[in-house]
């Protein structure tokens, strides 16, 4: 019979191992859907592999430099759920990877990470 101790430890490493495999599953599928067409900033900057909070910084900071470097996206427009508000309709914008990959040798990055994502989304 198994001690407590030996069934958490075997608990945390199957949650953590599954944790770990919804992660590899999202960057696999951003990059399958990068390649096939053009996608938000967000889906291109997951499928470098980044974490969330990082996402989150790139993003914003990639959206500045698109508008700095004139880039515009593909205008869409889908329904969601906003502030509480349910099928409301938002423009949305898709982006290539040659117009990422431009929107990226326009953005100059500080931190590390940043400077991370940066290089693998030009070398996409």
């Amino acid at each position: 019979m198994a001690s407590v101790t030996a069934r958490r430890v075997l608990r945390d490493r199957v949650r953590a191992n599954r944790a770990a495999a919804a992660e590899r599953r999202a960057v696999a599928r951003a990059a399958r859907r990068v390649r096939t067409g053009p996608r938000s900033l967000v889906t291109h900057v997951i499928a470098t592999g980044a974490d969330a909070t990082t996402v989150k910084g790139v993003v914003a900071a990639l959206r500045t430099a698109a508008k700095k470097a004139g880039v515009k996206g593909r205008r869409a427009r889908i329904r969601r759920s906003f502030n509480g508000a349910r099928n409301v309709v938002k423009t949305v914008y898709r982006y290539t990877r040659d117009q990422v990959a431009e929107i990226a040798a326009a953005y100059k990055p500080r931190k590390a990470e940043y400077k991370a994502v940066r290089a693998a989304l030009l070398a996409a």
